[in-house]
């Protein structure tokens, strides 16, 4: 190699370790990276732990609205087979007796009055 090359390789050389070096950092800068990736970091693991405690509550709601669901679907069939009777008569008084306490003109109740 001649002396040219030699002086370009080392120039080379040298501007490339100049190149590979990173800019250090202020010891405040790196608190400030390290606290934030902390704070970003807690606040994903309280979100997720909120998602879910609230996917549970939802969950327990969605069970007793089909419970809900379920037990009115009970009344409308019960309904549906009072409409469907032909003995209109029998359902009148079956209704006045059992719903709205109605009784037989010599019908005697007992009520237990106890509390228990």
């Amino acid at each position: 190699m001649n002396e040219w090359n030699k002086r370009a390789a080392k120039k080379n050389a040298g501007s490339k370790i100049i190149l590979d070096k990173k800019p250090a950092r202020s010891p405040l800068m790196q608190v400030i990276v390290a606290v934030a990736g902390f704070a970003f970091v807690l606040y994903c693991v309280s979100s997720i732990v909120l998602t879910q405690a609230e996917i549970a509550e939802k969950r327990s709601e969605l069970a007793a609205l089909a419970e809900k669901a379920e037990k009115l679907e009970e009344e409308n069939d019960e309904y549906q087979s009072i409409l469907s009777e032909e003995d209109e008569a029998a359902f009148m008084e079956r209704y006045a007796v059992e719903v709205l306490g109605y009784a037989y003109p010599n019908e005697r109740r007992f009520y237990d009055t106890t509390g228990k």
